[in-house]
């Protein structure tokens, strides 16, 4: 067969494109603090956005497509014929984008033959320059496609690059039986974003013993391990009284507290200034007002005891900054998710040597480097199916200069057919 049939077709790109281009359209931002508080999706539109996704399956043909109560779609294609025996695998990505930048009214732009030259946002002041951008720069010599965003808003590639690669790759199996393959699941995820995206997961639903998620970055990325996943919740209590009369101790400021406190975080701990395998600890969120101060942080690591020391060095600097300042505070940690490396690589359904002769068969070079983050797949490889990450394409995610390579969207689209076909 054709390696490269997405990526070799003007007209099968334009589709891909065109797909991809409504979803980033379709509002589906998601809300930490609803999700955090039990609220399940934590956003009404991405039930809206589910409900597109679902009417667009049926479309196709699939026979199988189940919207849960969780608003998560699965869809089931069964094998060619005479391929019924095969072990099924499942494709995931997420239908929510981050919060961290607005997702809303999004206007993706297409730059094609991308020339190198500085590219300006008409409703920003960011630029992308592909002498400070590695991956921009190689896109640049290689005259590929790209997308953006106009600068108001992030573009949404993470993931609905991901989901628009797999129902593209799977319109085109469905279109051409004379591809064999084995049986496949797609599930479509919610508040992935929020960490809370296998929370309700319908593992009733699920018959694959081996899952990819295709949320990755940069052509060639294939991942398999991630870091180990902690949030922190810090709160302060203090005194308040008048500003006039505050002196003598009367007044214990927990917006100070709170300040002195975060100061006092390495700076060589940070997530600007780490990279590879170090850990980070990131202050995301702080709330204040004179008595009381609450602040969100990340604790990132790869392996479980430098989060071990993450967290004490938490409770270290935030007891010295209550005790110098005659405040109490308590701290507050919470797993979000564990490094899948382990358990991939004791893994016997064979995920990821399927994962590497499908990119060498499209001609893609395989590069291993480690999740600076997370994926439904970190969840679900706990729950005991391996799942590796695949690349999208995208860039940049979660900020207003986020950028996809449509050239490498397709070629990701190409991975997926060459790894469900026979």
């Amino acid at each position: 067969m054709n390696n490269n049939i997405i990526s070799s077709s003007n007209k099968e790109t334009e589709k891909l494109f065109n797909r991809f281009k409504g979803y980033a359209e379709t509002y589906s931002q998601s809300n930490s603090d609803l999700a955090d508080a039990g609220t399940f999706p934590s956003t009404p539109q991405q039930k809206d956005f589910a409900l597109k996704l679902e009417a667009e399956l049926k479309a196709l043909g699939i026979e199988k497509v189940i919207r849960t109560k969780d608003f998560y779609i699965y869809a089931f294609i069964p094998a060619s014929k005479g391929l019924e025996k095969e072990k099924p695998v499942c494709l995931i990505s997420h239908m929510d984008t981050s919060e961290e930048t607005s997702g809303k009214d999004v206007k993706p732009r297409i730059i094609k033959n991308y020339d190198g030259k500085i590219i300006t946002f008409p409703k920003s002041d960011f630029v992308l320059d592909p002498a400070e951008d590695k991956y921009l720069a190689k896109v640049a010599e290689n005259r590929e496609t790209i997308i953006t965003s106009d600068g108001s808003t992030l573009l949404g590639a993470d993931d609905k690059a991901g989901i628009a690669e797999i129902i593209t790759a799977t319109e085109y199996l469905l279109a051409h039986p004379e591809l064999k393959h084995g049986p496949f699941e797609i599930l479509f995820s919610p508040d992935e974003e929020t960490g809370h995206g296998m929370d309700k997961v319908p593992l009733d639903l699920l018959k694959s013993k081996c899952a990819y998620t295709v949320d990755g970055g940069d052509i060639g990325e294939l991942e398999s391990e991630c870091f180990n996943a902690f949030s922190a919740e810090v709160i302060f209590t203090g005194k308040s009284c008048h500003t006039g009369t505050a002196r003598s101790g009367k007044m214990v400021n927990a917006v100070q507290v709170m300040s002195q406190f975060i100061t006092s975080l390495p700076q060589n701990m940070k997530p600007e200034t780490t990279d590879g395998y170090e850990p980070f600890i990131a202050p995301l969120e702080v709330k204040s007002s004179i008595e009381k101060a609450e602040a969100y942080l990340l604790l990132r690591a790869f392996n479980m005891e430098e989060i071990e020391q993450e967290k004490k060095l938490i409770k270290t600097l935030a007891g010295a900054a209550a005790a110098a300042n005659n405040a109490t505070v308590k701290v507050k940690f919470r797993q979000q998710y564990l490094n899948m490396k382990e358990k991939i690589m004791a893994d016997k359904t064979g995920v990821l040597k399927r994962l590497e002769e499908a990119y060498k068969a499209c001609g893609v070079e395989i590069v291993n480097s480690p999740i600076r983050g997370g994926t439904d797949g970190s969840r679900l490889t706990e729950m005991g199916i391996p799942t590796p990450n695949i690349f999208t394409g995208g860039h940049n995610f979660h900020s207003r200069t986020e950028w996809a390579s449509l050239n490498q969207m397709a070629k990701c689209a190409d991975v997926l057919i060459r790894l469900l076909c026979k």
